[in-house]
Formats: structure tokens, sequence, C-alpha cells
């Protein structure tokens, strides 16, 4: 099983991944159409826009949370 290099997603079936491309390192909701990796900007966007409406946190504590958690995948590691 892969893990989402950039957002920690668990890849168990083909549809996980974008387009169906089980050779790619990320899942389909890091993905943009094109099957392509979001950019970092992207991908922090989405990140805090999810944590919010998830975890009913504010929007600075969920940008915090967002970079703190990034850091720590493959994808986002030198940033």
């Amino acid at each position: 099983m892969k893990i989402c290099i950039s957002c920690g997603m668990p890849m168990t079936k083909a549809e996980d991944y974008p387009l169906g491309d089980e050779s790619k390192e990320y899942c389909h909701f890091c993905a943009r159409p094109d099957g392509s990796l979001q950019s970092y900007e992207e991908k922090l966007k989405g990140t805090i826009e999810f944590l919010i409406r998830t975890q009913g946190i504010n929007e600075e504590a969920a940008y915090e949370l967002a970079v703190r958690t990034m850091k720590k995948l493959p994808a986002w590691s030198n940033i």
C-alpha cells in the first residue's frame, strides 16, 4: 500500500490515484484535473479549507496546523 506524499492518505485502490494512474505517488485529492500534483500553495489552501470545515477551527489555527502537518510529508519537506 502506498501513502500519498502530499497528504498522507493511504492509497489502496485505483480510484485513490489521479486518473486511476497507480504509478503516481500522490492521491486524487492532491491532483489537478489533468492528474498533475497541485502546487504547495494550492494544497495549503485546500488543507486549510478542509480543516476549517471538518475540525471547526478558525483560519489562523487551520493555517498553523496545515503548515506543521505538510512539512512532515515528503512532497513538502523541503519547503
